[in-house]
Parts: C-alpha cells; structure tokens; sequence
C-alpha cells in the first residue's frame, strides 16, 4: 500500500431572528464561460481530433503511394517536417521544446500561423489531448478495480474534467471566437486556471504511485504528456504578456496600483467579494435568510449537508446561502463539485457545527480521496464551522478540508487534523481568523493562498516524527502558486508545549521542486526549531525553491540559526515582500472584496 508523503522519523529526515437580509442579487465576482460555451469547445475540440485522426491517416496512405511511385521517401511527410521559425522560437520559451515542436506540428494550420496565433492554437491543442484522454479513460470505468486503484481512477477522471474547465475558460479567454464570446477572464486567471490543471494532473499521476497493473498502465498510456503540454501552454502564455514566474513572481506584474488607488478599502474588504458577501460574512446569523437549512433534527429545509448541496443550483451566478445548524455532521464524500458555483456554508461558530470525517490513506485511498469536505466549485465560501477528521496520528494522511476552488474563502472556521489536515490543493484561496491544527504536512497543496490573522498549531505527534507545517508543492516555475502566512500566529497545543524539545516543529519542507512558501510580520513561538526549515530529501529542491521569512517575531522568529539554503532568504525589502501580500498575490481579477472577509491588502498590521 502507498501512503505518500509519511511523516518524517529519526531515521527518514526527508520525508435565526432578527431582520431578514435577502441575498438574491447578481454575484457578479466571478466570471466563467457559460455551460453552452464550454460545451461547444468541448466539441470542438472533439471534432478536431477526429480531424487530426481523418488527416494522419490520409497523410500515411498519401506517404504509402508515393514510395510505391518513386521509391523514395516523400519529404513532406510529417517524419520529415521542420517547424517553422514561428514554433521554434515559441517552442524556445517552454520546458519540453521538443515536445511542443512535435504537438504543434501534429496540429492542423499551425505551419502558416505567427507567434501570436500560436498561443491560442496550443490552449486548442492541448484541450483536445485533455479531452481524448478524458474520453479514453472513461471507456474503462466499467473494469473490475481494488478499492486503492479505483479511489486513483476516480481521482482522475474528476481532475481531468477540472482540467478540461480549467482549459476551455482559458481558450475563451485568449481567443474569445473559439469559444462564442468572450471568456471574461484576465491574464492573471489564465495564469490560475493553467496552473491549476497542472496541478491536476500532477495530482492524478501521484495517485497510481505505489499501485501497478493493467488500470495503471492504461491510464499511464491515457495521460502521456498532458503535464509537459499544459506547462508548455503555461511557458508560452506567460511569455507571450511579459510574465516570469521564476525568483519572485507576482500573479499578474502588469497590474499596477497607481498612486491614489485605495488599497485599504471601506471596511477593509477586499475587492475581489461584491458588497452583498461582504455584508454576509459581517452579518450575525439570525439576521441572514438562508436559501437552505441544515438540521439534523429535521426542523430545516434538508437533515444532512449532501442533499442541501444537491439541492444548490448549478453554475450559479448568484450567492446561494446553505445555513448549517449546530451540531455533528459527518456523511461520506461531501463535496462542492465543480458546477456548484457561488455557495456560501454559514455555521453556528467553532466546535458548534462540526463538520466531521475519519477517512484516512489506511482505507486504502488516496489522500485526495480522504477529505472531510471537499470543494472545487467557483467562489466557494465557508464562515463560523468546524472541520475535522478523526483518523488519528497513526493513520498518517487523513485530510479534514481540501479546497481547490477558485476565488475561495474560508472565514473564522477551525480546521482540525494531524497530517495533512488543510489541502489547498489549486486556485485562489483566502483564509482568515481560522485555527489549523496538525503535525506532519498539515497545510499542504498548490494554491495560491493567503492566511491572515490565523492562529496555527502544532500538535504532539507519533513517536520519532517532527512537524511540519508546510508542504508545498509548486512544480513549474511558471505557476503563480505559492503559501503566504501573514499577520499569523505559529503556535502550540498544550499537549506540545511540555515535550517540545522532543518533537521539534518546522516551518515547512519542499514537497516539489519549485516550492515557495513566506511568512511575513507574524508571531513564531519557540517550539520552532531554530533551523526553521526541514529537508525533504538530502538536497531536493534546496536551490530551486523560494522560503521567505519577513520580520517575524517572538521566541522563535529569529533568524540567527536559520538554513543556508540557497532558495531561502531572510527578506528586508517590503516591494519584496509585498508580492506575497492579498494585494498582489491573490488579487487576480478583484474577487475578494465581493465576499466580505476583512483584510489586509498589503503588508500593514
């Protein structure tokens, strides 16, 4: 059995009343393709790999003609076609030139097309690879799997039609006419949505680690290539509008805040939630008229959370709000799917709705699998609940809340767990006044994520091990992705503090190759090793990534002691450290101050 990332051990360093408030206006914070648009894509890009098929066969029975007739190989087959000046220099610009060289060429009017042209013909390209394997991998679903290589399986087809998503807007965004108007995205979402299905297949290739047979290596042939080809996109869009991701990247460098912009805002909201979420997250939960109540008594609208999100409309441009009584709730695979745009889950408070699960990678599933709760849809937001997972230390992975939501929002909520108790696994994410508890990997993924004025905890874990608090894994370094732990507090439980010596806590250790992970102006306590940072394995990523800490303070916030690793800095610049901020970190396209969350926009306490 595959249990991934185990903690690291001595001998493995590495690893109600009141007036009602009526919520039923436009959410107009997050702009998507709409379903008919998506679903013409999808067709598109369908009927071109038919095309592509139909056109390599004819090319091969025009080859077989030829040779017949002349005895000599025609040079015009596609074996002996040479790119153009166009796809080399755009191929120039990604990780897999040769890969992109060959993709491009396969492609049908790529050969007369310029660099400009070639940007949106990769997005089409790449879309349609995503959509055969996503067709090819399906014809197998029927086949008789154990349950650990159908937990992989089901993992993938649900992160391949992500990617799809995740494709497709980017397509309309880039060349609306593909996509039936235009896709309302930005640079900066293009860069997220990109980076997310990277992430997604990354995610899916991990989760047959540790598996073999027949499934695995059908999928394995299914999914060839589809990392290198959506990175290749990532490398030639981010080329293309002036954008390097490498050293310290900021999400989208041509947005400029001019000199009399207000980046405090009314109310410190940030821009990026309407006003209506702004005044939900701000509003006591008597007041609010929720579309849908949760009551395990059965006095609401639904007895469990699973049928109040089946209940939600799909595709949503509107706030749907889901009020979810006090009380225990724990039901198998709750999730937020991604056509579940816009809902809001509003609690009773911390340890009052507990929302709970004790999945762990010991049931023979993959840690993508384990969550609690899981949500994937649009402008996701969660207030005043808790999320646990009971599994216990010795279960190793077992996730209490994963979040690969764009625009998500996650609101004074506790978030309960050992390892790998917080999977920001894609997207935006925002979090703030929650309490994460955990030992080993405890906030972990591949989001671009912000925690502000959050309360972190180190737990006593099993013998042998160290806690890590971070493990982040950002594997392309074009990818917009990273951890920023600002205005935080680093601390430990009670059941920690008397044996700190015994399990020492780091901030983080590099799960891939480009890792980046800051803390900034926050209070470190002394249970944290003075090291400050843990290697995954012996030398893995120690130059390649980026760890920054930027005037932290309290008995652990020193840096006298800390690595001399080549990616990690002691930052002393504020424009530095103002990239990690919500105002230029996560603000993409001004999602967040439509929510309501009180923030920080830049680095001022």
């Amino acid at each position: 059995m595959d249990y991934g990332r185990l903690g690291p051990t001595e001998s493995d360093p590495g690893e109600g009343s009141g007036t009602s408030f009526n919520i039923n206006e436009p959410q107009l914070a997050t702009p998507r393709v709409s379903p008919t648009r998506k679903k013409r894509i999808i067709f598109l890009a369908i009927f071109s790999i038919a095309l592509i098929a139909a056109s390599a066969v004819s090319a091969v029975l025009l080859l077989g003609i030829r040779t017949k007739a002349s005895g000599q190989p025609d040079p015009s087959s596609l074996t002996h076609r040479k790119p153009t000046q166009a796809i080399s220099k755009t191929c120039s610009k990604t990780r897999f030139p040769n890969l992109c060289v060959s993709s491009l060429l396969d492609f049908p009017g790529s050969v007369s097309a310029s660099e400009s042209d070639l940007v949106h013909i990769s997005f089409n390209m790449t879309l349609q690879h995503f959509s055969k394997a996503l067709y090819l991998s399906s014809a197998i679903s029927y086949v008789n799997m154990e349950t650990r290589v159908r937990s992989a399986f089901d993992d993938c087809l649900e992160l391949l039609d992500d990617s799809i998503d995740a494709l497709s807007r980017s397509l309309s965004t880039v060349a609306p006419s593909h996509g039936g108007g235009t896709g309302g995205g930005s640079p900066a979402d293009v860069v997220t949505w990109l980076s997310a299905a990277l992430t997604n297949q990354d995610t899916c290739s991990e989760g047959f680690d540790g598996v073999n047979g027949a499934v695995k290596n059908q999928m394995t042939g299914r999914l060839k290539d589809l990392t290198e080809l959506v990175s290749n996109c990532l490398a030639i869009f981010s080329s293309a509008n002036g954008d390097d991701f490498s050293g310290v990247p900021v999400q989208n460098k041509r947005r400029l805040l001019t000199e009399n912009e207000d980046i405090s805002y009314e109310e410190n909201f940030p821009r990026w939630l309407g006003r209506r979420d702004r005044k939900l997250l701000d509003v006591p939960v008597p007041a609010i008229h929720a579309d849908i109540i949760v009551s395990g008594d059965g006095n609401g609208t639904c007895k469990t959370i699973s049928e109040a999100i089946k209940k939600a409309p799909e595709y949503s441009t509107r706030r749907t709000v889901i009020y979810v009584r006090a009380g225990r709730y724990e039901e198998n695979n709750l999730k937020v799917g991604r056509k579940k745009w816009n809902l809001m889950f509003i609690g009773d408070g911390k340890g009052k709705t507990i929302i709970s699960g004790g999945k762990s990678v010991f049931n023979n599933l993959t840690t993508f699998h384990t969550a609690s709760f899981a949500a994937t849809g649009a402008g996701f937001i969660a207030r005043d609940m808790t999320f646990e997972n009971w599994a216990g230390p010795a279960k190793h992975q077992a996730v209490a809340l994963r979040v690969g939501a764009d625009h998500a929002v996650v609101y004074r909520c506790n978030i309960i767990g050992y390892q790998d108790t917080l999977y920001v696994h894609s997207n935006r994410q925002f979090f703030r006044e929650c309490d994460i508890y955990g030992t080993v990997d405890f906030i972990f993924g591949n989001a671009a994520v912000v925690f502000q004025n959050c309360s972190i905890y180190a737990r006593k874990p099993m013998a042998f091990q160290k806690n890590t608090i971070t493990a982040q894994n950002r594997k392309d370094p074009n990818q917009n992705t990273g951890i920023s732990i600002h205005a935080c507090r680093i601390l430990a439980t009670s059941d920690l503090t008397p044996l700190k010596g015994s399990f020492p806590t780091f901030l983080g250790r590099p799960w891939k190759l480009y890792s980046r992970t800051v803390y900034m102006l926050s209070y470190i306590g002394d249970h944290v090793h003075p090291r400050g940072w843990l290697e995954w394995n012996t030398t893995f990523a120690l130059d390649t990534l980026y760890y920054g800490e930027y005037m932290n303070y309290g008995p652990g916030g020193a840096v006298g002691q800390r690595v001399k690793w080549p990616g990690y800095r002691v930052v002393t610049s504020t424009i530095e450290a103002s990239k990690f901020t919500v105002a230029q970190f996560i603000y993409g396209s001004s999602w967040l101050p439509s929510t309501g969350v009180s923030f920080l926009a830049g680095l001022s306490l």
